[in-house]
């Protein structure tokens, strides 16, 4: 049986998934050929694999799980359509993040269409706002990085800070509360030279793979595992990830993280 072929059959299969299934690759990859995805979406594929990451949620049809600082949806909408109505997917953003995705949300959202079982999650900063051990899973998609950088504005001369980074020992904690015992946290983000200062890897919205290990492990969670799937070797990580020549061509990690059974 061809590959094409398993995705047709799966493809119309796919809506009497039983509840429970294991959300793997396949699956994720049915998703990704949903009919009536955006183009925008569709274009995101092939650098951001989301069949590599997903599965290191360890979902099942009919669980519940949060995209946060989740922007314009892209993998909210993905998240949808593998757990099924009977699931849920929150698409989680604050302010500035909303602003960031609003032409995706736009569209996303628009009367012609429809994303799945979505509940959007509109929320103040770094405020989560969720129940105690309500969620299967969450992931947070080149964003965690934002949690690090340093406020500045350009005096005429330099950039100057303006502010203080987020209070992150806070969010990952809201993280680690908000997930049931065994729930997966997943981080993809942009990767920075170890040899940087942290300070200046912040500015280039990047952060160090080891320091985030260390950082989520204090916290409480347990390491799990990673993939390799979006490696960049070209990436010499020396550019602010907005520069033209890096966008979407970024040495990006992928870690998997469980909030330990009691």
């Amino acid at each position: 049986m061809t590959q094409r072929l398993l995705l047709i059959l799966v493809h119309l299969t796919f809506p009497c998934l039983s509840l429970g299934a294991t959300v793997d690759e396949n699956m994720v990859i049915l998703a990704m050929e949903k009919e009536g995805r955006l183009e925008e979406d569709i274009t995101r594929d092939q650098r951001s694999k989301p069949e590599a990451v997903i599965p290191l949620l360890n979902l099942h049809v009919g669980d519940r799980a949060i995209d946060i600082f989740a922007g314009g949806g892209y993998y909210t909408e993905l998240l949808a359509t593998v757990l099924g109505e009977n699931g849920e997917a929150i698409l989680h953003n604050n302010d500035g993040f909303e602003a960031w995705g609003i032409n995706g949300l736009s569209d996303r959202f628009s009367s012609a269409r429809d994303p799945g079982n979505i509940v959007r999650h509109t929320r103040n900063g770094i405020n989560l706002d969720l129940e105690a051990e309500s969620l299967d899973a969450a992931i947070i998609v080149m964003a965690y990085h934002d949690l690090y950088a340093i406020p500045k504005r350009y005096d005429g001369e330099k950039y100057v800070p303006v502010g203080s980074p987020a209070n992150t020992k806070l969010f990952l904690d809201q993280v680690l509360i908000a997930l049931k015992p065994g729930g997966r946290f997943v981080v993809v983000d942009h990767s920075g030279d170890a040899d940087m200062e942290h300070e200046k890897i912040a500015d280039l919205h990047r952060i160090e793979e080891e320091f985030t290990r260390y950082e989520i492990e204090a916290a409480g969670f347990k390491f799990v595992a990673s993939s390799e799937a979006l490696r960049n070797p070209e990436d010499d990580r020396s550019a602010i990830v907005f520069d033209l020549d890096a966008q979407g061509k970024t040495d990006r990690f992928i870690f998997a993280f469980e909030k330990p059974s009691l």
